[in-house]
């Protein structure tokens, strides 16, 4: 790609999905598969439920000995058997008979329906609950009543799942009750972690003239494993060539799939991760129009996509939100890259400076409508604002002032559910 100095957002979003393919396949054990994308199809070697059962603590019986049953004229049945759940009971229900079943018990050859407990002259609210020999039932019913037939749910050799599937803790149940132990899904993307810049000092180093402590480092961590991503923490970069590269090698030797960094790539003096970059592999663009984090390099060191984020926090974790993320989640097999997105009602004016911009704000459900009120101030410094805010909204590349009441749309980076 030949460099480009100013792109939009559209464009620098689409070179940076271009960049990135999905990864291989992995085999995890079941609960490791959480939060991840199937890689093949899942094929059900058992049918669900695998046998009749009762879906009701009660009798199993034959439909046609309840007709006519009514509280005022029960049908009375002699009781032949008492199946728990877990037993197959091979007592035949015939003409007259019934058999006590719990919820989940096999259903006995003879029976084709289960009459609830609650309708017979058991006293099932007792703890005890001795068998008894007779039971009066007091309303009529069909036929599959209160009955799980085998394969009602799945069938053996039928597709359960698809490939692209995100698993949920309900695709984990499915599958644990096919038996699928271990799952083939898509590797978690490692990524990379720099900070750079000789300003900056671990977060427990007590504060010193000219230094601040690293937080960026730490955000950007926070945000790949929020992701499913496998974060490799580089530490902290000088402001020279030498140790960038030196921490970059470390990524490197750990087989990263991505490179993030924040700051050195403006046009500061010292702003030498995109020399790097241009170095030791390419850089595709390094300024995007949007407020805030215009300074943005994309890239490759050596065949390893490369991302270089802001300095500033909140540009940081705006940018790696818009471009960062879509790409960890493309590499992880996932195809919803973006955001939910609504449409708002702007509560106070915006100024903007016409490039594209992220306006952190506070969104609330107010009768049939969503609200949107920013969050105060909104430097690249001012984390705060950040904490705040359960959306970003969205002024449009051009647009310069945005009225009160107008609608914008707003990208949910939290979604509450006092909003919905």
């Amino acid at each position: 790609m030949t460099k480009q100095e100013y792109i939009t957002v559209k464009e620098a979003l689409t070179a940076i999905l271009d960049g990135v393919s999905v990864l291989p396949t992995k085999h995890v054990p079941l609960l490791e598969a959480l939060g991840r994308v199937l890689a093949e199809p899942v094929i059900a070697r058992d049918s669900l439920p695998p046998f009749a059962n009762s879906s009701m603590d009660g009798y199993a019986l034959r439909a046609a000995d309840l007709v006519g049953a009514t509280p005022e004229t029960p049908a009375t049945l002699r009781v032949v058997a008492d199946i728990a759940a877990g037993t197959v009971s091979q007592t035949m229900i015939t003409a007259g008979t019934a058999a006590r079943i719990m919820t989940g018990a096999p259903l006995p050859p003879g029976a084709d329906a289960v009459i609830p407990v609650e309708d017979t002259n058991e006293p099932w609210r007792d703890v005890e609950r001795p068998l008894p020999t007779h039971i009066q039932i007091h309303r009529q019913i069909q036929p599959s009543d209160y009955v799980r037939h085998i394969g009602e749910d799945i069938d053996a050799g039928h597709v359960v799942l698809k490939a692209g599937h995100a698993l949920r803790p309900q695709e984990v149940g499915i599958l644990a009750a096919l038996g699928v132990s271990q799952v083939p899904v898509i590797r978690r993307p490692k990524v990379g972690v720099l900070a750079t810049g000789d300003e900056l000092i671990p977060v427990d180093a007590p504060l010193q003239p000219g230094k601040i402590r690293n937080s960026n480092g730490y955000t950007q961590i926070a945000q790949v494993m929020a992701l499913g991503g496998v974060p490799v923490s580089l530490g902290i970069a000088g402001d020279t060539e030498d140790d960038v590269r030196a921490k970059l090698q470390i990524g490197l030797d750990a087989g990263v799939d991505l490179f993030v960094s924040s700051a050195g790539v403006s046009v500061g003096a010292y702003d030498v991760v995109k020399s790097v970059l241009e170095r030791e592999g390419n850089v595709a663009f390094w300024r995007v129009r949007m407020r805030p984090g215009k300074p943005l390099a994309y890239g490759k060191y050596g065949d390893t996509p490369y991302l270089g984020l802001p300095g500033n926090p909140v540009s940081a974790m705006v940018s790696f939100e818009r471009f960062a993320r879509a790409a960890i989640l493309k590499m992880a097999g996932h195809t919803r890259l973006n955001r939910p997105q609504i449409n708002i009602i702007l509560q106070d004016e915006i100024f903007s400076d016409g490039r594209e911009s992220y306006i952190r704000a506070v969104v609330a459900r107010e009768g049939d409508a969503y609200i949107a009120a920013t969050t105060g101030g909104q430097g690249s410094h001012m984390m705060t604002s950040l904490v705040k805010a359960n959306a970003l909204l969205i002024v449009p590349e051009g647009v310069t002032h945005v009225k009160t009441g107008e609608q914008l749309t707003a990208w949910m980076i939290d979604w509450p559910g006092s909003i919905f």
